[in-house]
């Protein structure tokens, strides 16, 4: 694990919150996909996934699961694999 990820260039992340959400809140969220499934304790977890531009960006998408005050569960950078 890279201690020191770049902050500056576009990477993948997934975030995960408590509560359902379709996919027509893509647009709102950059165009991440949405995806509704499993379960923590008795409600349901919605993942995010895709790519986020910067530090900024991702800064605005957690600011908008704040505003929609949806518990926010994990936030996760997906590492790119070697070629």
């Amino acid at each position: 694990m890279n201690p020191n990820p770049s902050t500056g260039k576009p990477a993948t992340y997934e975030i995960q919150v408590q509560g359902r959400l379709d996919e027509s809140w893509s647009n709102w969220f950059n165009g991440m996909t949405i995806a509704s499934g499993g379960a923590s304790g008795d409600s349901p977890v919605t993942t995010l996934t895709g790519v986020v531009a910067d530090q900024a960006a991702l800064r605005g998408i957690l600011e908008r699961i704040w505003n929609l005050n949806l518990t926010l569960l994990s936030v996760h950078r997906v590492e790119e694999r070697a070629r």
